[in-house]
């Protein structure tokens, strides 16, 4: 079968959406189908992936999408859109299914519904007011046509039950056509390696710089009153326009020589990170249009051995086993998080590395792609005629 992905987001880019994309793909392919994978358009040419067929074409405009879609996959079988902005595709391409993460349906921000008015008399010398223009028709057409295109989704699958719940309490109308498919762990993180034992522990964030709902601020102050009581060394991995305030935070607190910021570091730099760490660190928050749908990077982190530490909160009360692959902190005030990290640090808690894998085994690639074959079936003249 062909199936053809759409994934605006899509390595070389770092982040939880492109990991799924790339792992659905690449699961797709070792079950022998044909994949094509159509993602936005970039300045770099696309890496190069044995048995996907990827083009860089996506304008994030439905009608110039629509147009390279039928272009470039004519031929597919089945689609399957990574991002619910593209939910679209399910009013012009069967069977369409959708795989939703949360951000992307709370507030869909990719503006696949901003018209093109470059055609209209005149606004070619104004391009400030086109841009206004086309702006302000997207923001309602958007979520529009997201909706209209979920209501045709042959199937909507969700990367936890939380985000399930979430979404089936905004969109009722797609009740019976839901699974919470939940996510999996790339077998290069399951493979043997040796973890580097160490003096001082090491603590690890790994997030992108660019929402404050992620709390590196909230851990770098609760680490701040521990720093006289516990020795600790703690990287933060990722980037975005919130780093120099972080940065400036750190040294503010006095932290400037146990913290580091490592910027992005592609898969091998990430899984060598998560191997010589003692504690991966991530209490996000929720807020409106944004909340942690799973977090896969909880697993990767159980994937090398390392437990983790997440707030109680949204998806990823799913990807942590309390007491096992990892502890949960109740609060999102600094006096609680910094009495977990203590837990910790003073080894009043212990955690089985052996325990972190075997709990991140149980998340397979292939248990979410096993959800949407039977969607993709309908295609088949078999599936037609059922």
């Amino acid at each position: 079968m062909h199936v053809a992905i759409v994934a605006p987001e899509f390595p070389p880019e770092i982040g939880g959406m492109q990991t799924y994309a790339l792992e659905f793909a690449l699961e797709l392919v070792r079950r022998g189908h044909r994949v094509t994978v159509l993602t936005r358009r970039r300045p770099t040419p696309p890496p190069v992936l044995t048995g996907i067929e990827l083009h860089q074409v996506l304008a994030g405009r439905a009608a110039a999408d629509l147009a390279a879609l039928r272009r470039v996959a004519a031929d597919a079988d089945a689609w399957h859109v990574m991002n619910a902005a593209y939910a679209w595709v399910a009013l012009h391409l069967a069977p369409t299914v959708v795989s939703i993460h949360g951000n992307d349906f709370l507030r869909p921000y990719i503006p696949v519904g901003e018209p093109d008015l470059g055609a209209v008399p005149g606004l070619w010398r104004l391009p400030a007011l086109r841009g206004a223009l086309e702006r302000r028709l997207g923001a309602g057409r958007t979520p529009r046509l997201m909706r209209a295109g979920l209501g045709r989704a042959a199937l909507i699958l969700a990367n936890s039950r939380y985000t399930e719940r979430v979404f089936l309490e905004l969109f009722p109308e797609c009740a019976g056509r839901t699974q919470a498919a939940m996510v999996g762990v790339s077998a290069s993180y399951l493979e043997p390696a040796e973890r580097p034992a160490h003096a001082v522990p090491e603590l690890l964030t790994v997030c992108r710089l660019s929402e404050r709902r992620k709390n590196v601020d909230l851990v770098l102050r609760a680490l701040a009153t521990l720093k006289e009581r516990h020795a600790f060394r703690y990287t933060v991995v990722g980037d975005g326009e919130l780093r120099p305030e972080l940065e400036a935070l750190t040294a503010e607190l006095g932290l400037q020589d146990r913290v580091r910021f490592a910027g992005f570091l592609d898969a091998t730099g990430l899984r060598a990170q998560l191997l010589a760490s003692d504690l991966f660190v991530l209490t996000a928050a929720i807020n409106p249009a944004s909340h942690e749908g799973f977090g896969i990077v909880y697993l990767e982190a159980n994937a090398c051995g390392t437990p983790t530490l997440a707030a109680r909160l949204a998806g990823a009360a799913e990807a942590v086993a309390d007491g096992v692959s990892g502890c949960f902190v109740d609060g999102l005030e600094v006096a609680q998080v910094a009495a977990a990290l203590e837990r910790v640090l003073s080894g009043a808690q212990r955690f089985d590395p052996d325990a972190c894998r075997t709990f991140a085994r149980g998340f397979g690639w292939d248990r979410v792609v096993e959800r949407a074959l039977p969607a993709y079936a309908l295609a088949t003249p078999q599936g037609q005629a059922a």
